[in-house]
């Protein structure tokens, strides 16, 4: 497999300095509050990967993350705007739970989550397709739909009725290991890598690949080529589900101590909207993405530290995040843009 280094160079130099100018803004928002900027940049640093605890809790924030980064990379490679991971992390994690408690073993589990995006992600496909529905408008009002049937399904269907905070769990035979004692990393993160990387072999390296790529650069071109730009379309969305449901099931399979979904869904929400800013600080590349989930999954990490040791409150080391994730997003957001202005 080759990797083109020089390609990787100019987005690789224009992220760095996105993320020095994203740092020295939210410092001077920081010093206008009142609080000290070097202080709370070395506890959100040193909180993250100052030690080996911190690193566990980096990648395992990164873990979901990294997941749905790559749907909304794939959507974007095809010339899609994919926001509809949100949605299908929640059917991913509640077909993980239902499969892992009928057959009880990991693989049952994946498996689950995989089924759950291909069916969910397969209602904006054929809407584009069939109908030609714009997908920005499809996948904001599946994600609003799968958020009130997922939640039906957790309050109604699947409580924990030993604990009526979350569902029932994922049983211990289908969990996934725990790669450093009394922290939240499991192998769940090698998941998200492997997938990273076999989308990017599949992008680069196949006929699939090259075709969703050429389709996302320029449609008429691709249907001259004798490329079915609608197949295309199909295939991102399906791959984008798999990623999604995987996230689901991973996140339920893979995070201590509950092993389960909590009620109103707040440990599973949010990832698809996170990876939307994930995919495009890596620039929507697989490769790109698995650093730039590191790099969120790092300010998630720190944020606590943030808080506790610099006495920042939780509003503003948000808002120093946001800020941050603008500034390194920009670059992303210009390729894509040009990318649309192309087609």
């Amino acid at each position: 497999m080759r990797v083109d280094i020089k390609g990787f160079a100019k987005p690789l130099v224009e992220s760095l300095i996105a993320i020095v100018i994203g740092i020295v803004v939210g410092g001077i928002i920081l010093a206008f509050s009142g609080y000290s900027p070097v202080k709370a940049y070395v506890a959100l640093f040193d909180g993250a990967v100052g030690s080996k605890y911190g690193w566990a809790m980096t990648l395992s924030a990164a873990t979901p993350i990294i997941l749905t980064a790559l749907t909304f990379g794939i959507g974007a490679r095809t010339g899609l705007f994919n926001i509809g991971g949100e949605g299908t992390v929640y059917f991913g994690a509640i077909a993980a739970i239902l499969l892992t408690n009928l057959w009880g073993n990991i693989l049952m589990g994946l498996l689950g989550g995989i089924i759950a995006g291909i069916a969910w992600m397969a209602i904006p496909a054929f809407l584009k397709v069939l109908r030609g529905v714009n997908e920005v408008v499809s996948t904001i009002m599946l994600n609003w739909m799968a958020y009130f049937i997922a939640l039906y399904i957790v309050l109604q269907k699947i409580p924990n009725p030993e604990d009526p905070n979350k569902t029932i769990a994922v049983p211990a035979s289908a969990r996934f290991p725990i790669i450093m004692k009394g922290s939240e990393l499991s192998w769940a993160f090698a998941i998200s890598v492997i997938a990273a990387l076999i989308t990017y072999y599949i992008l680069w390296h196949t006929e699939l690949g090259y075709e969703l790529r050429v389709s996302g650069y320029n449609e008429r071109a691709a249907r001259y080529g004798g490329i079915n730009p609608k197949k295309a379309v199909i295939w991102s969305f399906l791959l984008g589900g798999i990623m999604s449901g995987l996230a689901g099931a991973t996140e339920v399979m893979g995070r201590p101590p509950s092993y389960a979904i909590s009620q109103g869904m707040a440990n599973i929400y949010g990832y698809g909207f996170d990876g939307i800013g994930v995919s495009l600080v890596g620039r929507n590349h697989p490769l790109g993405i698995i650093f730039s989930g590191i790099f969120f999954g790092m300010l998630k990490a720190g944020a606590t530290a943030m808080q506790i040791e610099a006495g920042v409150p939780l509003e503003m080391v948000r808002m120093v995040q946001g800020v941050i994730v603008v500034a390194v997003a920009v670059p992303g957001l210009l390729d894509l843009l040009k990318r649309v202005v192309r087609r």
